[in-house]
Order: C-alpha cells, then structure tokens, then sequence
C-alpha cells in the first residue's frame, strides 16, 4: 500500500487510487545487465568511492537524478519510488532537464531520519507521445482523422479506469467524443491536443506501458546537526586565564569558561569546539612558537596527548574534573550549544599507552619510537599510531574512548587527522558508533589530497574540513563551492572554518579587517555548516614569520583576550558575526548545500551566487531567495554590472523585483542586470533577500 510520507514537492502520488496504470508488466532495469526498451542509468545521489550509501541530513533537499531514454520520438516519464524509514512509501515524477543528455530529476525534502530506500522507474507515456505527434500532424494537415481518433481512443482507456474520480473520468470520455465529432473543426481538434488541463490529469496519472524498475538503493538521513550548524571553537584553558603578579598565567578552566558560553550564543554559534581536554606530556614538550626549550609555565600542545596524570579518557587536572567537564556540557546544552571534542589518535612520549602497549608505535631501528613529521617537520612530542600490530587493540580501545566521552554527554567528534589512519579504520569506528548512538557526528578535519577527503566522507565522516580557507579569488571560489554543491554533495558535507589555529592565510594576514568579513560571509552563506575559531573576531591577523599561523599560536600557551572591551571600542567583528548567524537562522535557503547558483559579474573580483528555496520544500511553505555578492578583493573599491538568471527563483528574465540588503538594511529594484558598488573598505558585501513579486 502507498500512503503520505513526509516528502515535500514535487507532489507525490498519494494513495493507491492515484498510481499510473500499466499495461505491461515491470522488466528488471538499473544498470543494466541486460538491456531493456527504456533504460536506467547513472542514478543519483550515489557515491563513486565504493559500495557506500549517500547521505543527507534532516530537512535537506535532495536531487534524484536519473539517465532514461527509448528509441525514436516517443515520450517517456521518469519515477523515484521512495520508501521511508518508517515504511511509508510515494512516487515523485521527474522532469526532463532538457540538456541533451536524457537526464531527468525532481527535488525532495526528506524530513525522517534513518536509512530510506530509492530506486527509479521508467515508461513509455502513450498519452504525452500521441500529444506530442497529434499537436504536430494536426496542425500540418497530416492524418487528421487517423491521430484523432488515436487521441479518442487513449481518452476512452482513461476514462474507463475506475481509480479515477468520477468528474475526471467523464472529462475524459466528453474529450475523446469532442475528437471523434465531425462539428469539430481542426482547430477545435487541436484545442483539444493542447489543453493544458487535459495534459495536467494525464500527468498526473499517465497510461503507461514498457515499465522498467531500476535497483533498489538506500540512502542515509541523519540529523540535522550532521549536515547544518555553526561552529565557534575555543581553548577552555584560555577563558579564564589570569595573568598573575609574577607574570606567569594561572589557566583557566571549565568553571571559567562557562562565563564564556553567553557570549558565543550571543553570536549565534550552536556547536563549541573544544581541542583536547587531556593531560599534556611533559616529555619533549613544546614552548612558545612550537619551540623545543618550553619555559616555566609553558602549557604544551593540547594535541600532545598523555601524562603520568592520564591519557585519552581523562581530563587534564588544570582544567577540573570530569565532573566539572559534565557540568560544562551541560550549562553549554542550556545555552543552546552543543559541544564537540577532538578525538586525535595520538600520544605523547609519555602516554600511558607507551608503557603498556610499546607494540602500537613504531620502533626504528636505533630502538627509538618515530615521531609523528611531515617532513621536514618533526613533531617531537607525539607519537603516532602504527595500526600494523595490533589492531584489533587499537580498535578496542578507540572505541572504548569514544564511548567514555559519549557517556559524557558529547555526541559531536572533530577526528584530528584521520587521513593518516587507516580507512578501513574509520569504516568500522563509526558504522559500530553510528549503530549504538546514530546522532553522533564525525568531523574529519582531512586538508588532504582529493581522493583521500572524499574517500574519509565515503566511509562515513558526517562533515569534513575543506580547502575553503585557501580559495578565495573569485574564480578559485566559484570552481570550489560549485564543486560541493553539485559534485561531492551526495557524500561530503563540508564544513567551511574560515581559520583554525593551524591556518591563518596570506589572505588573511595581508587583506586587512574586510578581508575577515569577506570571509565570514562567504563561509556563512555559501554552506549549511561553518565555523570560527577564537580571535578571528578580534581580527588576529600577525602570523610567525614564514608560516601560515597564528605568532604567539595558542596551541603553545594560554591567550587572554578582552573580548567585552573589544566590543566597546568597536574592534570586534562580533557583533557582525551574531548578524550573519541570525540571518542563517531566518533564511532556510541558507539551510542548505545543493542549491548554490554561480551568476556573473562583469568584474573579475565580484563574485556572484544565490541560494532559493521553494515553498513547497520549504519548513515554513514560504519559497526563500537569497543572492550574495562579494568584492573578494580586500582592498579595493569595485563598480560593476551582475548579471542573474533570475528564473532560479521564479522571476522571468527581464521582470523587476524587490530586494533587501540583510546587512544595511537597503532596498532597491533589481532585474536580471544590475549595477553594484562594493567599497572593500566599508561595505565590501551584500546579502539580498528577494522579496515576495507574486
């Protein structure tokens, strides 16, 4: 039986009594192992990295795609059959893109979390293609009588369906008796041959013949948080910290840093993430500026994991207890802030995992265990994993971690790394979390080559980190977020950090304050999933000489800001940061990945790109535009002419419409061709919202 399920428009068939009729019975088609009249191929969403399972999260809409064709002229119509995890089942017709490659879609919101299942259905519509040859010949005068009474007899069949309603079935017989009338003339004929309510019922419910079922897929719906969230990542061991009298610094801590938590909901920011909460080694230890001769008072890196004091399952004792950790959590889920943790499979020189398990390093041929490099560089306080030995260790004990933080109450894992890590590794830890917990997500922070980032989505990391912090001319911008929009959408989640406490860019160091909000629209606007690390507000922008990163990094050492003091003297992008985050809260456009559109501009600095969302797949059943245009050059003032296919949202080209700059507050009417200044200096950014024409 078919019933309503939580799918949006195109609308579904809704019932039994709405399916199409077929006259032939189904052929097994798909990929074809055999040929069939009207094949099936290249479905999608689908995953080109293995035999892995697509993904969306809650309220994403999603493109099927499929390629169907026939021999000759006849029409055909293209179904997704969709069955929810529920066990709800509808049918959504696809259109045909018309781009010369028999390549037909529809969009639908799936709303359900859990694994739902797809496959794609095609048939001969005898009633489009006797449409389609009777508008043609009719009106050239060829076989007049011949395609009307073809036309009648096909209205007869319908007609004859009990399924339909009673009014449309005599609808049905009064239209095939109008074509066999003499009294009605050839245009009166083709009156009938073109009537658009007449092909609305026959589209709705098609005769259909040659049917072909392609093969059943699964496609994985998670949570919402999985796919769309915005994230503020911060050091706990710096909120709060006090400079004392003899200039040392007393670290903060979980209590301390619970004072900050307002502050980033205040920004908007719904996920915090924090870098490794555990005991730091001592041994070979890092100073200031990743130094090997760290000072008195020098905290290390959070990432050089272990101590006497404990490993992976225990927090550092400056910071509290796992109590006081709990408590954080906590008070952050009562802000409205979820927290996420580094998991970074990793250990100091003096981890307790190196005295009790010596056989999950790798010991070199002087006897010395390898530090973790990227050559030339060493990283003399940690230890990498060799997943050669033992892994079934290693794999017990992962996951007893994890399951300890999860028990904790975290259900978000930032994976330091994991391009370094076995695949197969990452395969297993998250299908067995995933089974036991499936609202926890993985961030891969993977700034990696392309197969391997793609291929750490493929296995099943929720969200991934991007190459977004190093794209940032318009060309390079367009190309990329095109790319995820479309290309890697079905599998890869990208998670747009505009810096981190590894990466502080050229653009960045050199572009000035615009260069910040520049960047903090895009990454905003451009995806459903972004995020901040601390201080970017406070645009700390000087760099250790010759590198990509933060002077004085606070991977080495505490930093005290004076973020309320910023606020008051006007020198925090904060306040911009809480506006951007209210207008993603606002815009369900925002909400999403797959509807970027890529526009023009006449300036080879001003990039272009709007996101639209309809009604009918929209939460609020209100349609939502937004268009974005960016001076990506910082230091520059850019006029120019933009250039928009405005019929992505509905308005047909050369239509005028109402638009809102969410940033001003200014209004203006914009067309298809519009003039823009963007003063890099002062207003470098618009984000339009398109009012309401119709």
């Amino acid at each position: 039986m078919v019933t309503t399920t939580r799918v949006a428009h195109p609308r579904p068939w809704r019932s039994a009594s709405s399916l199409p009729v077929f006259d032939a019975p189904p052929q097994a088609g798909g990929e074809a192992t055999r040929s069939v009249r009207i094949p099936l191929a290249k479905p999608h969403p689908s995953v080109p990295w293995g035999p892995f399972r697509p993904k969306a999260f809650a309220g994403e809409v999603v493109p099927f795609t499929v390629t169907a064709f026939r021999e000759g002229h006849d029409r055909i119509g293209v179904l997704v059959r969709l069955t929810a995890p529920d066990g709800d089942v509808s049918l959504h017709r696809l259109r045909a893109l018309g781009d010369g490659f028999d390549r037909w879609t529809t969009e639908v919101a799936l709303v359900q979390e859990g694994t739902w299942m797809f496959r794609f259905e095609s048939f001969a519509d005898d009633f489009a293609t006797w449409q389609h040859a009777a508008d043609l010949k009719i009106a050239a005068g060829v076989d007049e009588q011949l395609m009307r009474e073809m036309g009648a007899l096909l209205l007869e069949r319908a007609g004859s369906q009990k399924a339909r309603a009673k009014a449309e079935r005599a609808r049905l017989v009064r239209a095939a008796a109008a074509l066999r009338d003499a009294a009605v003339d050839t245009d009166g004929a083709l009156v009938i041959v073109r009537d658009p309510e007449l092909a609305a019922l026959m589209h709705a419910r098609p005769l259909a013949s040659l049917y072909t079922v392609g093969e059943q897929r699964e496609l994985l719906v998670e949570r919402d948080r999985a796919g769309s969230g915005a994230w503020y990542e911060f050091f706990p061991r710096s909120e709060g910290a006090e400079v004392l009298a003899d200039g040392q610094i007393r670290s903060g801590t979980f209590q301390t840093a619970i004072r900050r938590l307002p502050a980033v909901a205040d920004m908007g920011f719904d996920v915090l993430y924090l870098p490794p909460i555990h005991p730091i080694g001592r041994i070979n230890r890092k100073g200031r500026n990743n130094t090997l001769d760290p000072q008195p008072g020098d905290p290390g890196s959070p990432w050089a994991i272990g101590s006497d004091e404990g490993g992976h399952d225990t927090v550092h004792p400056d910071l509290g207890t796992l109590e006081d950790f709990r408590a954080f959590v906590t008070a952050a889920r009562e802000a409205g802030i979820e927290v996420a943790l580094d998991f970074a499979l990793q250990a100091a020189p003096d981890h307790p995992w190196v005295r009790e398990h010596p056989e999950w390093f790798t010991t070199l041929p002087d006897g010395s265990i390898a530090y973790a490099e990227n050559p030339p560089k060493k990283y003399q306080d940690i230890y990498p994993i060799n997943f050669d030995n033992d892994p079934e260790g290693i794999r017990a004990e992962a996951l007893r971690v994890v399951r300890h933080w999860i028990d904790q109450g975290v259900k978000i894992f930032r994976v330091d790394n994991p391009h370094t890590k076995p695949l197969q590794f990452w395969e297993w830890l998250i299908a067995t979390v995933n089974a036991e917990h499936p609202d926890v997500v993985f961030l891969a922070e993977a700034f990696t080559r392309p197969a391997p980032l793609q291929s750490l989505a493929s296995v099943g990391f929720q969200q991934s980190y991007t190459y977004f912090t190093w794209r940032n001319t318009k060309v390079e911008l367009e190309e990329f977020l095109l790319s995820l929009a479309r290309d890697t959408a079905d599998f890869l989640r990208p998670n747009l950090f505009v810096n981190t406490p590894d990466i502080l860019t050229e653009y960045l160091q050199f572009g000035g304050r615009p260069a910040y909000r520049i960047r903090a629209v895009i990454a905003a606007t451009a995806a459903p999933t972004y995020g901040v690390y601390a201080g970017y507000e406070l645009y700390e922008n000087v760099a250790r000489p010759g590198s990509e990163e933060n002077i004085d990094n606070e991977k080495y050492e505490y930093k005290v800001r004076d973020w309320d003091g910023a606020v008051e003297r006007g020198d925090s992008l904060a306040p911009f940061l809480g506006r951007l985050n209210d207008i993603r809260r606002t815009h369900p456009a925002l909400g999403q990945l797959r509807n970027l559109r890529v526009h023009w501009s006449d300036d080879d600095a001003v990039l272009v790109y709007s996101k639209h969302l309809d009604g009918d797949l929209s939460p609020s059943g209100k349609s939502d535009t937004i268009i974005v245009v960016v001076n990506t050059d910082p230091h520059s003032v850019r006029e120019t002419m933009v250039h928009l296919d405005t019929t992505v949202w509905g308005v047909p080209a050369g239509d005028a419409y109402e638009v809102e700059d969410l940033l001003s507050g200014a209004r203006w009417t914009w067309a298809d061709h519009n003039f823009v200044r963007l003063d890099a200096f002062t207003e470098p950014v618009h984000i339009l919202h398109v009012k309401e024409t119709r």
